[in-house]
This record gives C-alpha cells, sequence and structure tokens, in this order.
C-alpha cells in the first residue's frame, strides 16, 4: 500500500535578468547571483566587503542553513518557502539614523501598495519588521555595514561622508510556517496576495529598494517618516523594552527614533540593541 505524498513545489524561475535589467542603469556594474543553498547571504555579502569587494550585488539564496536575524536570531526555510535575498552597495548618506525604515517603507509599500476590503495591512514593527496589522509578522530585515577597503575607500579634498559598503538582508515569509517555537505569530505573502510567490515578490521588490536606498542617500529618513507612521503597527500602544522600560509608542522621530510615552516624559529609544514588543506579547531573549 503506497502513501499518499503531498504535490511538489514546481522549480524556483527567478527573473535575474529582469531585475539586473531594472538596477543597472542606478548601479553600474550592478550583478544578480541567485544560489540554491548558502549559510547566510548578509553573512556572504559582508565577507567580500572585507575582502574588498564592494560591487553592488544582489544575493539570493532558494535556502539558507545559517540564515541570521536582528539580534542573532536564526532565520530557516526549505526552498520556496521564504524570499531571501540581501543587496550590498556602497553608500555614503549624511546620516544612517533610520536606514533600516526606510527599507521597511519601500520593502511594505511595494508588497502591497493598496490593501484590499478584507485584506490584512502590511505594517511595519520598529525598527526592522515587517507585521500584518492583525499582530502576525511577515518578514524582517537586517542592515549591516562594513568599511570600504582600498581604492573604494578613497576620498579627495571637499568630498562628502565617507563611503560603506551597506548589506541589507531581506526575509519574508510565502508559504505559511510553523509557529513552533515562535514568539509572535508568523503570516505569509498568501495572506497578502495569493499570487505572489517568491520569485514574483523579488522583481517586485528590489528595483524600488535600490532608489529608495539612493535616495535615502540623498535625504535621510525625514522625508519618509510621515510614509512610516501610516504603517506603523506599535503607534499608540503599551510597549515593553527589553531594557525594562515601558510606555506607550508615539510614532518616530525624523531621525527614525522611536517615540515611547513614559510617567517621566517622552523617550527618544535608538539603541539597536533595546527590543521592543506590544504589552503582554513575551519579549524574546537577548
Amino acid at each position: 500500500m503506497s502513501t499518499a505524498q503531498p504535490p511538489a513545489h514546481p522549480p524556483l524561475r527567478w527573473p535575474a535578468e529582469a531585475v539586473w535589467e531594472a538596477v543597472a542603469p542606478l548601479l553600474p556594474g550592478f550583478t544578480v547571483e541567485v544560489l540554491p543553498s548558502i549559510a547566510s547571504t548578509n553573512t556572504e555579502l559582508m565577507r567580500r566587503a572585507r575582502a574588498g569587494a564592494a560591487e553592488p550585488t544582489l544575493l539570493v539564496a532558494e535556502v539558507q542553513t545559517a540564515g541570521r536575524g536582528r539580534l542573532g536570531r536564526a532565520w530557516n526555510n526549505a526552498a520556496g518557502d521564504s524570499l531571501m535575498f540581501s543587496l550590498g552597495l556602497p553608500l555614503a548618506p549624511a546620516e544612517w539614523s533610520g536606514l533600516s525604515l526606510a527599507v521597511g517603507v519601500s520593502i511594505a509599500e511595494n508588497l502591497q501598495p493598496v490593501p484590499l476590503p478584507g485584506q490584512p495591512r502590511v505594517g511595519l514593527k520598529w525598527p526592522n519588521d515587517l507585521w500584518l496589522d492583525d499582530g502576525r509578522k511577515l518578514g524582517g530585515i537586517l542592515v549591516e555595514t562594513a568599511s570600504l577597503v582600498g581604492a573604494a575607500a578613497a576620498t579627495g579634498p571637499g568630498a562628502g561622508p565617507a563611503a560603506r559598503y551597506v548589506v541589507v538582508g531581506v526575509g519574508i515569509n510565502v508559504r505559511p510556517p510553523s509557529a513552533q517555537g515562535l514568539t509572535t505569530p508568523p503570516a505569509s505573502l498568501q495572506d497578502v496576495d495569493g499570487r505572489l510567490d517568491a520569485p514574483a515578490a523579488l522583481l517586485r521588490l528590489v528595483p524600488p529598494l535600490v532608489a529608495m536606498l539612493q535616495s535615502f542617500e540623498a535625504q535621510g529618513f525625514a522625508p519618509l517618516r510621515q510614509r512610516f507612521l501610516q504603517r506603523d503597527v506599535l503607534r499608540g500602544r503599551e510597549v515593553v523594552l527589553s531594557d525594562g522600560g515601558a510606555g506607550t509608542a508615539d510614532g518616530v522621530e525624523a531621525d527614525g527614533a522611536l517615540r515611547v510615552r513614559t510617567p517621566e516624559g517622552v523617550q527618544a529609544v535608538t539603541s539597536s540593541e533595546i527590543s521592543v514588543r506590544p504589552a503582554g506579547q513575551p519579549l524574546p531573549p537577548a
């Protein structure tokens, strides 16, 4: 007697050429790499940057065996379950504050320009998570930077801010994941748009993300503040900070710092080592 097997998912067909054609005019020297498996796309691009390879690169993984989230948390998947990519490029903004929020605005707006009736809204949880407005986590963002070395780091007299190599890692659930061991219930792209698989989402997200990073380089986070607030899932909610503080989230400052109203006054939270959760949800271990 045979045991019925679940239907196999079709092979992923990545739109590498279409992404390259859309991005190369904005980023000379841009390349796209798609790998069946890698430990971590962020780790690999950071390794290359520290070795002197600072070319604009999009690195996509069907499977990550040691994917990382914020504060070193793991991100695991099977092929097609998640969209996981890292975009690396030299960047020289006057201020780096608010970069992960700017990335979040770009990803959320392009995943879901306009929510349909009865459809959960894609929101943003400070500083770098994509949540649906029903409190489930859709994905996360991990931004890292490395100093440029050699000729790539050279700046002349009167030059602007020194460039660094920034790696923007994005992980989004495509298929419904298991909630086992998670402190926040998971969501997936199937909740938002059933037509989106990982390759389609990649093509939708990467070109406008490059444009957003270049806009951030020129103008910083301040012009994006209102767009972030429109999707801010914490605003007006009681929150608990991992340093023991608590209060009511009250949006973000022009530099991207989280405003938390406490009995002692408004606290601007900027430390990347502080986690924020709505009251009643447990904080993950530091």
